[in-house]
């Protein structure tokens, strides 16, 4: 079903059908933004939609993996045909939390599948909507990282997902710093350890994480760029 273009702001959400990705969605969705909802699986981002959003009048689901470039492709064209504009583009799809491995011997093919996703999936996307985003009056970009990420606070352990992390920030800087200019704020935000799938039980609830997330998906336009937070708070590089 075609979606219905309009004048509220437009969110897309990568790695939405589940966990931080779909309550970002359902928090933006109630923020008044309309919703792409970003899914590899193209069910369970309808699921996950009809879930957010039963009437269907404010998240739309659609098919991406961010990892590869014709889906992305695909639903830029889409989104640019349907919606014909993007304010907001929240990075979130990762994979490959790695806890069993470490740098000394890595598997360096599953380091390279994190880059693909955790890395790569991010900076396409932001590049295929870019042109979107720089036509609207209060773009933003978050790239969800991680604390793992965080070069000050590396010792050890989870190598895939921690490089792929560090270097989704080291992006974050790029971007920021290249597109000040055309107003577009550019963020790194660390949701802290979220009781999800991915992060397993015992961690904050998954609301409190998504919500740094919206925070800088939704700043004012004197608002930070080119930062790495938690929860509103800078977190160090």
């Amino acid at each position: 079903m075609a979606v219905q273009p309009g004048p509220d702001p437009v969110a897309v959400v990568t790695g939405a059908n589940r966990g931080i990705g779909r309550e970002v969605a359902r928090q933006l969705a109630d923020r008044g933004h309309h919703v792409v909802l970003g899914s590899r699986d193209l069910a369970k981002g309808e699921r996950a939609a009809a879930r957010i959003d039963p009437g269907g009048t404010r998240v739309t689901a659609m098919r991406l993996d961010v990892a590869d470039a014709a889906s992305v492709a695909a639903l830029a064209e889409r989104v640019t045909r349907e919606l014909g504009r993007v304010d907001v583009v929240v990075n979130n799809a990762a994979i490959l939390y790695d806890t069993w491995a470490r740098a000394r011997s890595a598997d360096l093919d599953e380091v390279r599948r994190a880059l693909e996703t955790n890395l790569f999936g991010a900076w396409q996307v932001t590049q295929a909507l870019l042109p979107l985003l720089e036509r609207s009056p209060h773009p933003r970009v978050v790239m969800v990282s991680s604390k793992g990420g965080s070069l000050a606070g590396m010792t050890g352990g989870t190598p895939a997902y921690s490089v792929s992390k560090a270097a989704l920030n080291a992006l974050t800087r790029l971007l920021a710093g290249e597109l000040r200019s055309h107003r577009v704020l550019v963020n790194a935000v660390c949701p802290g350890w979220v009781a999800t799938d991915m992060g397993g039980g015992g961690g904050r609830p998954v609301p409190e994480g998504a919500a740094g997330v919206v925070w800088a998906a939704t700043l004012p336009d004197d608002g930070p760029t080119g930062g790495f937070f938690r929860d509103g708070k800078p977190v160090p590089w």
